[in-house]
């Protein structure tokens, strides 16, 4: 019988919080049981084992990394929505490292729930890319290039990769700027 107050929805969020601390590929069933003072196959009542768990935190993570970008870029168009969606993109990475980390992966196909959630992210940056008449294969590309520009920011300033002695947020605004100019102009330079 499961245990009192222990819920499938209690051990997610437990185990987000122990990968925010340690780190996505440092979770443990064990840590994640110890902070919910129960016994690793207690755990098993609720989630489908430490991959099971991995794959829960990612689709929470990415229906949530998709809200802030959405909640930050509603409103606004072009440049104003890009600039919104770039920087709630990194406060949240930096927010939530380990939740962060579970949303890098594609969804395993057939897994209609991660394809949902990452569906839903997608395009929220597909509808600001849209301002700037991007649509189809030149939004594919575009978005692949706005994460990746964006994924490496957060990772390098993560992993303690910025060392210079000039402000990482100056840096980072001068990034999107980029982005923006890049994005105006996106549509023009396809093949």
């Amino acid at each position: 019988m499961p245990r009192a107050g222990l819920t499938p929805v209690r051990v997610v969020a437990e185990a987000e919080v122990v990968a925010d601390a340690v780190g996505l590929d440092r979770l443990t069933l064990a840590a994640v049981a110890g902070r919910l003072g129960v016994r690793i196959p207690s755990l098993y009542k609720h989630v489908d084992g430490i991959d099971g768990l991995r794959r829960e935190i990612a689709v929470r993570a990415k229906t949530e990394l998709g809200q802030a970008m959405a909640r930050a870029a509603v409103g606004k168009a072009r440049e104003d929505a890009l600039t919104a969606l770039a920087h709630a993109y990194r406060r949240w990475a930096k927010a939530y490292p380990g939740r962060y980390a579970a949303t890098i992966r594609a969804p395993a196909p057939g897994d209609v729930d991660d394809e949902v959630a990452s569906a839903t992210a997608v395009q929220v940056v597909y509808d600001v890319l849209a301002g700037f008449g991007l649509s189809g294969v030149d939004a594919v590309d575009a978005t692949r290039a706005l994460r990746a520009t964006l994924h490496g920011f957060v990772a390098l300033e993560s992993a303690g990769g910025f060392g210079l002695p000039v402000d990482v947020d100056r840096s980072f605004d001068r990034v999107v700027d980029g982005l923006v100019t890049a994005m105006s102009h996106w549509g023009s330079m396809a093949a």
